[in-house]
């Protein structure tokens, strides 16, 4: 084959792991770390399958690879610029300003466009009557598929989540695919690319969407051998590893335009790059879209990495996508062959009763490998495909994409890590040059025995919540990079999983009020006063018991209008005889939390019986609030919360 001569990458050679150690405050143990990993390129297609094949070999296990199960430019005017006339209005709640973030639901001010049930529907906000749809979803797949969704002027991107790798938890329904839709009259999809993999999350700066999609290669693995050991069945795998072509990695994209030709094209081996230590049990693709011209071939020619990835955060300049890929691995389960014992309590009459029977047990874990979150770093500043920066590792794991932020040049990310016996646990925020991902400072000790629960990085000072039974609120200095620093602590019972820059000074935090002991009891909303960082306050407090909110775990939705001080939060809420489903309305000022009251929506009365719709989204249009969930749109008044439209979604 031939030598391929690399033109978009960052290091140019293996990089050497840098060691260091460094003490958290308070004199703990040092920690041994290696934070640098450059990317560098492969010599040719032959060298990129024998990397591939070695490394995938080395990570297969007796049952195959074991997917993770993680716990939690051109420019162009944007969507709200497209009417200058368009009434005040709120947006998605984004982690970076000028990055939009995929979701369920957008608007300009003038119209809504939303995806339930597999169809997008525009609202006209004027009129509140439907204007436009167009169904998404063929007969065959389920009409519940989860969708995100980007808008730029006229043109949306929407993304359905499938593949065969789980996502945060939730399996994967019908295939992965990107619909680009019109919606300049009525609304049609003028194309789709169907990657091979997992859609992993995606940012859009003006029109331009970067797409993060993970796939895993295509081998099929030899059925065991009967009795056959776990080192017979992993060598078994690694052979069929070995004999695997480039093409079972090499991803694999599907692109239909608006006339129905369909053009079928794999990522080039030039293409690829790869951190020097990395698994070969996956690749990392990056497709840029600019909606505004459409699903061109320039923008549907994306790059691959040989890595890991399921967490992405975006600036206008970078994105950034980490992963702790050694984290989770299945519990391997072995046949073993039971004898038969007198039984402790009367058998099951419809079990089989033979002289003995084979079932599945777990063998002994294998030792937990290093818990270390990898970061990448793409450059995605110039219009086409992003270029490779860097790549890095901190000790730890992230919670969210808020536990990154990039800052004059450099990227703090707060991690926790738990000890090899996973009885201990510390937090800590590194400070990476953004340039090289080589460390320049550290600052450690924070909620020992403790793990994060929530981060927010606000220009030069970080807050970062830990709890197991009371919550340290912690204010950090981040103004020299070199020597980050704990300024305050504040400790209250419950915590905070979500914080939000309020007022000046002023924090809000969305979480669980618990017990001294550590029980959840309910959600809460806080309001913090930060102004003073040696000495952090909390000032007022919102407490519903026996209740939760989505915004707790999904930041889209929390809304907080500063100009009012209004919030809106979906709230639901279980007693033994009662159930309150909707979104709590507050007013937040500089010195208090006031609830104004509770948005519902109608009951539905489907054959199968009634229920309550759970709220999912809120915004600010003019003097309403519109809020969201599957089965509708609902306007109420902004300052009476009287109900004044509803448009049911089905």
């Amino acid at each position: 084959m031939k030598t391929l001569i690399r033109t978009v990458v960052a290091g140019a050679a293996l990089a050497t792991a840098i060691s260091a150690c460094t003490s958290a405050p308070g004199g703990t143990t040092p920690v041994k770390q290696r934070l640098q990993v450059r990317l560098v390129s492969y010599n040719g297609c032959d060298d990129m399958l024998a990397g591939l094949r070695e490394h995938a070999a080395s990570n297969v296990g007796q049952w195959g690879f074991g997917g993770p199960v993680p716990m939690y430019m051109t420019r162009q005017k944007s969507m709200e610029a497209t009417n200058d006339a368009a009434p005040e209005h709120s947006t998605t709640n984004t982690h970076e300003a000028g990055v939009d973030e995929p979701d369920l639901v957008k608007t300009d001010g003038n119209r809504i466009i939303t995806v339930a049930g597999g169809t997008l529907r525009i609202i006209d906000t004027a009129t509140r009557k439907i204007t436009g749809s167009v169904k998404l979803t063929k007969a065959d797949e389920p009409a519940y598929a989860p969708a995100d969704l980007l808008v730029s002027g006229e043109r949306a991107l929407v993304m359905y989540r499938g593949g065969d790798i789980m996502y945060k938890g939730f399996a994967p329904v019908g295939e992965t695919r990107y619909l680009l839709v019109d919606l300049s009259g009525e609304p049609k999809v003028l194309g789709t690319i169907k990657p091979q993999g997992t859609y992993v999350d995606a940012r859009m700066v003006g029109s331009t969407v970067r797409l993060v999609t993970r796939s895993q290669p295509d081998i099929t693995f030899p059925e065991p051998k009967q009795n056959a050991s776990e080192a017979e069945m992993k060598k078994a795998n690694a052979d069929a590893v070995r004999r695997a072509p480039l093409d079972a990695w090499l991803p694999k994209i599907q692109i239909t335009d608006a006339a129905g030709t369909v053009t079928k094209k794999t990522v080039d081996c030039a293409r690829v790059s790869h951190p020097a230590d990395y698994t070969g049990t996956s690749l990392l693709t990056v497709h840029t879209i600019d909606l505004a011209q459409g699903l061109t071939e320039a923008g549907t020619d994306p790059i691959s990495l040989a890595a890991d990835g399921d967490t992405v955060y975006g600036t206008g300049q970078s994105l950034y996508v980490t992963s702790n890929p050694r984290w989770w691995w299945p519990v391997p389960m072995v046949a073993v062959e039971d004898t038969p014992q007198a039984p402790a309590t009367e058998p099951d009459p419809t079990e089989p009763s033979p002289s003995a029977k084979v079932t599945l047990s777990p063998e002994p874990t294998p030792t937990a490998p290093p818990e270390e979150t990898e970061v990448h770093r793409f450059d995605i500043g110039k219009p086409g495909p992003p270029s490779y920066v860097a790549s890095g590792k901190v000790p730890g794991r992230l919670l969210n994409q808020y536990s990154l932020s990039e800052y004059e040049g450099n990227l703090r990310v707060a991690t926790t890590l738990n000890s090899e016996a996973q009885k201990t646990s510390t937090s800590s925020v590194y400070v990476l040059k953004a340039d090289t991902l080589d460390k320049v400072g550290e600052v450690g000790g924070l909620g020992e025995g403790e793990r994060i629960y929530s981060v927010r990085f606000i220009g030069p000072v970080g807050y970062c919540v830990t709890f197991k039974q009371v919550d340290p609120l912690y204010t950090l200095d981040l103004r020299d990079p070199a020597a980050p620093k704990v300024t305050g602590e504040l400790k209250i019972t419950g915590y905070s999983a979500y914080l939000h820059p309020g007022a000046d000074g002023r924090l809000i935090g969305i979480g669980q009020e618990a017990s001294e002991k550590g029980r959840t009891l309910g959600t809460q909303i806080s309001l913090f006063d930060v102004s003073d960082p040696a000495n952090p306050k909390r000032l007022s407090q919102m407490f519903q018991k026996n209740s939760g909110s989505e915004a707790e775990w999904d930041p889209h939705a929390f809304l907080y209008w500063p100009k009012t001080g209004l919030s809106v939060i979906p709230l639901n809420t279980y007693e033994q005889n009662k159930e309150e489903i909707g979104a709590v309305v507050l007013k937040i000022d500089d010195t208090a939390v006031t609830k104004l009251g509770m948005i519902k929506h109608p009951v539905q009365r489907p054959k199968d019986g009634a229920y309550q719709p759970s709220i999912q989204r809120a915004m600010v249009i003019g003097d309403s609030i519109w809020t969201v969930s599957t089965d509708g749109v609902q306007v109420n008044d902004a300052n009476t919360l009287a109900e004044q439209a509803y448009i049911p979604l089905h």
